[in-house]
């Protein structure tokens, strides 16, 4: 017992150590590709406490995000009385790099010089010259940020998002003019000691605006795919082209044109379990945008019948279904079906646009093996089949029962009932003891077969009651009694 208790106990402590693990957003890893470029106040207006709490604070809300090219790029940017460039955008291309990075970096104290660190931001970000999603993110305690409002809309008109998070004690409409919309996801001011509790949202307004530039399939299936982006044009200032193929160029590149307003496109007529190359094109006069692209690979084809079922059972009928329904891929369907294990087998041919039909004709109470098979446009034929059992036949009641007397002590018994389903008849009554007078009738039973519709009793007792049930598989059913009236 205290073994089976340890081991609930053990199992407890790996449940919670697996959730304390997962509580990092898993799904993050790999959905963003874009810069971010940390703009940290490193002056002497930040006490060293909380320099250190701001450093934490983008230790655990960087945490979650795959590094390097492809993915997330962090740079680290200081304000002092000279801009640090503690590492750039491609420096560090895992967790663990830029973990330790951070943990390491010492405050420069000395003025807050944001100007002069803005015009290295604006090197740093837009050097590359890629089409890619850019994020300043300014941590700062707001005093004295200087004039910043020139290079900051210098910096958005390049396409840079710019969020803030203040300590509490900034100029807050200095802050509210240098981000971009909306304040109310792109702008904190919170107090150090409790700045944990807007990291999951500052994460989130990062995600948004770094996730939407790449190119991302959001449904497949054997035959199409669906791509979505986030549209960096509009319905005047161009169109978007969009090529693919298969890896293995299998067939020649297919293309299409979009308008610039267009943010998704469905990718149709592709062959299943086969890996395709998509790309997207902008096209615009007013500027120059990257070209993204995306791997997917469609599923295995599904050929129909891929599910059959039955339903609306009876005594003597099935309805049978399948699925899917591919008119455009199907010649026409055959159903066959006959009784387990050597019954009769019917046949059925059906159009491609039906997918159920209704079998009757059959014996109650009996299984069946149906078969739905599929021949496709392209010769193959599939075939699925499945087991099916009819109910019972409604029990009928027996009618009309007579009794007329014979000859002294008999008496002729007549019924009328439906043979469907029936086993046979059980009759009972009292039959007269000869040996005694006194003694008292004694019960009677004979078992008839189906075909039975009358029979005559002797020595039946006087006022005796004569009973007559049908017998079914499932066991004996209500009957009719008539009591025998002297000759």
């Amino acid at each position: 017992m205290m073994g089976f208790l340890f081991r609930c106990v053990l199992l407890w402590a790996m449940l919670q150590r697996s959730n304390t693990h997962i509580a990092v957003p898993a799904t993050v890893l790999n959905c963003c590709e874009g810069d971010i470029l940390l703009l940290l106040d490193s002056s002497g207006s930040i006490a060293n406490y909380e320099f250190k709490r701001l450093l934490h604070f983008t230790t655990e809300l960087l945490h979650p995000f795959s590094l390097g090219r492809g993915h997330v790029r962090v740079g680290l940017l200081q304000v002092g009385t000279n801009p640090n460039v503690e590492f750039g955008l491609d420096v560090h291309n895992d967790q663990h790099s830029l973990q330790k990075a951070l943990r390491s970096v010492s405050q420069l104290q000395g003025d807050t010089n944001t100007e002069a660190a803005l015009r290295v931001a604006q090197r740093l970000l837009t050097e590359t010259g890629e089409n890619m999603p850019k994020i300043l993110l300014w941590l700062t305690d707001g005093v004295q940020p200087g004039d910043v409002d020139a290079p900051m809309s210098e910096l958005k008109a390049q396409g840079v998002s710019v969020l803030a998070v203040s300590t509490v004690h900034g100029n807050y409409q200095v802050l509210q003019r240098a981000v971009t919309p909306p304040l109310e996801s792109h702008l904190y001011s919170v107090d150090i000691d409790t700045i944990n509790i807007i990291t999951e949202d500052l994460r989130d307004a990062v995600i948004k605006i770094i996730r939407s530039e790449r190119l991302r399939v959001v449904h497949l299936t054997s035959h199409s795919a669906v791509l979505l982006w986030r549209p960096v044009l509009n319905a005047d200032s161009g169109y978007y082209e969009v090529l693919y193929n298969s890896m293995w160029k299998t067939d020649p590149e297919a293309r299409s044109t979009l308008p610039g307003d267009s943010s998704w496109v469905e990718l149709t007529n592709l062959q299943p379990d086969t890996t395709y190359t998509a790309a997207l094109r902008p096209e615009s006069n007013q500027r120059l945008f990257n070209t993204l692209s995306v791997n997917f690979t469609t599923l295995p084809d599904v050929l129909s019948p891929e599910v059959v079922s039955v339903s609306d059972s009876g005594p003597r009928q099935i309805r049978v279904s399948w699925g899917p329904l591919q008119p455009a891929r199907v010649q026409r369907y055959k159903v066959e079906y006959g009784a387990i294990p050597s019954g009769d087998v019917h046949t059925l041919t059906l159009p491609s646009q039906q997918n159920s039909s209704l079998l009757t004709g059959l014996q109650p109470d009996t299984q069946y093996l149906v078969t739905v098979s599929a021949l496709h446009m392209n010769g193959k034929e599939r075939a699925m089949s499945v087991r099916a059992c009819t109910q019972e036949a409604a029990l009928p009641a027996l009618t009309d029962l007579h009794l007329t007397p014979v000859e002294r002590q008999e008496v002729q018994v007549a019924w009328q009932a439906s043979q469907e389903g029936l086993k046979g008849y059980w009759l009972t009554w009292e039959r007269e003891n000869s040996h005694s007078s006194s003694s008292k009738p004694s019960i009677s039973s004979v078992y008839l077969p189906p075909t039975s519709r009358s029979t005559r009793l002797v020595h039946i007792a006087p006022s005796s009651r004569v009973c007559v049930s049908p017998v079914y598989s499932s066991g004996r059913g209500d009957g009719l009694c008539c009591t025998a009236k002297k000759h």
